[in-house]
């Protein structure tokens, strides 16, 4: 009998270990990591309706944050679609409910700098562009798509050689596809004389920006948006 019980506690112990692990491995929905931000956005939208065909900015923090950004790009109808923590993966798992539900006349994309900080390789954060850009063109193949360089950070400056790469492989395509693509280089203005980021564009996390360095942002980004 002691025999039963404790082969019975043996698989009630493995049977519990087998769920901890299926539980670490089998990743949560879009709808249950973002639950927060994407009813904030629906609220948003039910109080005040978003813009027909805005310029839709997408993708992490570093547009989330963008302060007042509608009012940055006055006489344009722009909507801020950024959701702070985001990683390529899943800018493309929310692409249908947070871009196309928008029909955007134009988007701007930021993603990539989380990517390479979780330890994505340059190659990864390019392939994860041209699965964004495909079904840009699957959804959405007459608007065009903006993307904003991988910005310079102090607290990953270790890691800028690999966003140098990243950022050049997608500027290397958009390069060979200019009638549906632009390249806003968002990465070197922030850099000072000695090579480096300067201080005076970041917070005091060094990852994120200041308002100066919104406003840099704003002076490489007004270019390439439509008109």
């Amino acid at each position: 009998m002691k025999h039963h019980l404790l082969t019975g506690l043996q698989l009630g112990l493995l049977w519990l270990l087998t769920g901890a692990a299926l539980a670490q491995t089998v990743p949560a929905s879009p709808a249950t990591t973002w639950g927060t931000e994407l009813r904030a956005f629906a609220r948003q939208d039910s109080l005040t309706p978003p813009p027909r065909r805005p310029i839709l900015f997408y993708g992490s923090s570093s547009v989330r944050l963008w302060p007042a950004l509608p009012q940055a790009f006055p006489g344009r109808a722009v909507l801020n679609r950024g959701f702070g923590g985001s990683r390529f993966p899943d800018a493309l798992a929310l692409f249908d409910q947070l871009v196309v539900t928008y029909q955007p006349r134009q988007v701007v994309l930021y993603e990539g700098d989380n990517d390479i900080g979780s330890g994505a390789t340059p190659q990864e954060v390019f392939q994860s562009f041209l699965a964004f850009e495909k079904l840009m063109q699957q959804k959405l193949p007459k608007v065009p798509v903006v993307f904003l360089a991988i910005k310079p950070s102090p607290s990953r400056w270790a890691l800028y050689p690999k966003v140098q790469e990243a950022n050049r492989l997608i500027q290397e395509y958009i390069r060979q596809h200019p009638k549906r693509l632009r390249y806003a280089d968002t990465a070197t203005p922030l850099l000072g004389p000695n090579g480096k980021p300067q201080p005076q564009f970041y917070v005091s996390d060094s990852l994120h920006m200041t308002p100066a360095g919104y406003a840099v942002w704003k002076g490489v980004v007004e270019k390439a948006l439509k008109k």
